[in-house]
């Protein structure tokens, strides 16, 4: 017993016209060509329509690619850079000011002695 195989066909979809020919191997799958003026221009696993075959015809355009570079991320210093000086000034707000030297720490609670 041999697997059946579908025939080829042909048929026109606007200007364009599609060959559908078996695909090797696939019991019912065909291959669809498509050709503008006796000229390829693609060819699909699927019935195409018109918009596939004008597509096919003429893709849109592609902007170029944005090449990523590693350094120059933003919000990252790039290499080489300058690292900023750090301000260790006590006068500025948020620091605390020295315990004096005679102070004992001892009768204090930890922060797990609540």
């Amino acid at each position: 017993m041999t697997i059946p195989v579908m025939a080829r066909t042909r048929f026109m979809v606007g200007k364009y016209e599609v060959i559908a020919r078996p695909i090797p191997h696939a019991m019912h799958m065909l291959l669809y060509t498509v050709y503008l003026d006796k000229t390829r221009i693609g060819a699909m696993v699927s019935v195409p329509t018109e918009s596939d075959c004008r597509f096919l015809e003429k893709p849109p355009a592609v902007p170029p690619l944005k090449i990523f570079y590693v350094t120059s991320r933003p919000g990252r210093p790039k290499k080489n850079s300058v690292k900023p000086g750090v301000v260790l000034e006590r006068d500025q707000p948020g620091f605390r000011e020295e315990l004096p030297s005679d102070v004992a720490l001892d009768g204090l609670r930890g922060p797990g002695g609540r």
